[in-house]
C-alpha cells in the first residue's frame, strides 16, 4: 500500500476544548512504535502544540492502518475517562462501509463467532467453538446495493476483535475487496492498487462534558467501489 502523509488540519471534522474528531486515511497508523513512521496521533499532538495548547490526544479506539474513517481523540484525560467509559460498555456506536467479492445470501444478518490470533502472524480466524485464546465477536450488516458480483455493506460494529470485520466477512465466503490479507482475488484494479475497501463511515457518542448526542459521517475517499 502507498504511503500518505497529510496535514492534519485538512481532516478535522469537528473540534472543540475537550474533544477532536477526524477522518484517518487508508494507509497511516493511528498509532505507531516505529521511528519516522506518520501517525495519527502523532499528527494531532504537533497540530494541538503549534496552537499553544497541551499537546494531549488520548486514542479511545482504533482502525486498522489499511482502513479509513472517523477517529474522536480526547484532549484531556476527563474527556479521555469519559469517552472510554462508554467505549467500554458499548455505548458509542460506530457504522462501517465495506465493499465485499460476492453477494450475501441474505439482505442482512448478525454474525457471532469465535476470533482467535494465529500466532506468529497478523492474522486472525474464526473457530469451530471456544477456546483459551478466542473472543465472541459480534456484527451485523445490511445490503445496501449490489453490482455485478460485487455487494456494498453497511455494518454495525459490536466487538472490536482483530481485524474483526475482515474476518467474518471473508469466513462467510465474501471478503472485502482489496483485503491482500484475506481476499485471494485481491488483485490491481484497472492499473491502480485497489485499496482495503473499508470505512468507518459514521460515528455517534456523548459528549464527555455537554452530555449531548454527537453524530458524524464521512464517506469514503480513493477507489472505493460503489460509492
Amino acid at each position: 500500500m502507498r504511503r500518505r502523509t497529510t496535514r492534519i488540519e485538512e481532516q478535522i471534522i469537528y473540534e472543540d476544548q475537550e474533544i477532536l474528531v477526524c477522518r484517518k486515511l487508508p494507509g497511516i497508523p493511528v498509532q505507531s512504535s516505529h521511528v519516522g513512521t506518520v501517525d495519527l496521533e502523532s499528527a494531532v499532538k504537533t497540530y494541538l502544540a503549534s496552537r499553544g495548547e497541551a499537546a494531549y490526544a488520548g486514542v479511545i479506539h482504533r482502525l486498522d492502518q489499511p482502513v479509513q474513517g472517523i477517529i474522536v481523540f480526547a484532549k484531556n484525560q476527563r474527556a479521555a475517562g469519559e469517552l472510554s467509559r462508554q467505549m467500554s460498555q458499548g455505548e458509542m456506536e460506530k457504522l462501517y462501509l465495506a465493499a465485499v467479492d460476492g453477494i450475501p445470501c441474505q439482505e442482512q444478518d448478525r454474525l457471532e463467532d469465535e476470533l482467535e490470533k494465529i500466532p506468529g502472524s497478523n492474522l486472525s480466524k474464526v473457530t469451530e467453538k471456544k477456546t483459551a485464546f478466542s473472543k465472541k465477536a459480534i456484527l451485523e450488516y445490511k445490503v445496501l446495493k449490489t453490482q455485478e458480483g460485487t455487494a456494498l455493506l453497511e455494518i454495525r460494529l459490536y466487538t472490536g476483535r482483530h481485524h474483526q470485520i475482515r474476518v467474518q466477512l471473508a469466513h462467510r465466503g465474501m471478503p472485502i475487496c482489496g483485503d491482500s490479507k484475506y481476499n485471494p482475488k485481491c488483485r490491481e484494479n484497472n492499473g491502480q492498487w485497489q485499496e482495503l475497501a473499508l470505512c468507518a463511515y459514521k460515528l455517534s457518542f456523548q459528549h464527555p462534558v455537554l452530555k449531548k448526542k454527537m453524530e458524524f459521517t464521512a464517506m469514503p475517499v480513493g477507489n472505493f467501489p460503489m460509492v
